[in-house]
């Protein structure tokens, strides 16, 4: 039993782990991010900017995908306080793959939280819940009406 919750700790932290960087904000590095989209509208007066239409956000390592993406910005502070990503939202980051209807990222609380059939993937492996919240901050996550799926592979020796 203490076995398999070390095991479901690892792959929680495995699969959730790798999802802060979906926060589109790498802190350490500031390297580009590239949005694409059939449609931007940016709109300065409510500091938002929505992408729609086959959304792919992309990092170095991480590839965001929505069907509509809103970027809530402060141009006095001159960052970003929310994303909200729509509609067949995939987070991928190597062998890991992240699926919701919806994702929210917010700034203040430093969390993410994936909602709409929440599924985190990794192999065989599967996490999902009614919702899921990683805390980008204390690299934790808790996920509501969890189930999880874990592949119990036996070693040959």
């Amino acid at each position: 039993m203490l076995r398999q919750f070390f095991i479901v700790n690892f792959i929680l932290s495995a699969l959730l782990g790798t999802v802060s960087a979906a926060t589109l904000i790498d802190k350490q590095e500031k390297k580009p991010i590239i949005i694409t989209s059939e449609t931007l509208t940016a709109d300065n007066k409510n500091s938002t900017a929505i992408f729609e239409g086959a959304v792919v956000a992309k990092t170095d390592n991480v590839t965001i995908y929505a069907d509509k993406m809103t970027v809530f910005y402060d141009n006095a502070r001159n960052k970003v306080t929310k994303i909200q990503a729509l509609g067949h939202v995939k987070v991928h980051k190597d062998e890991t793959a992240l699926f919701s209807d919806e994702a929210t990222y917010l700034e203040e609380d430093q969390k993410i939280i994936f909602t709409g059939n929440p599924k985190a993937v990794n192999g065989e492996n599967v996490i999902s819940g009614m919702q899921i919240i990683f805390y980008i901050k204390d690299d934790r996550a808790e996920v509501q009406r969890s189930r999880v799926v874990l592949q119990n592979k036996q070693e040959l020796n």
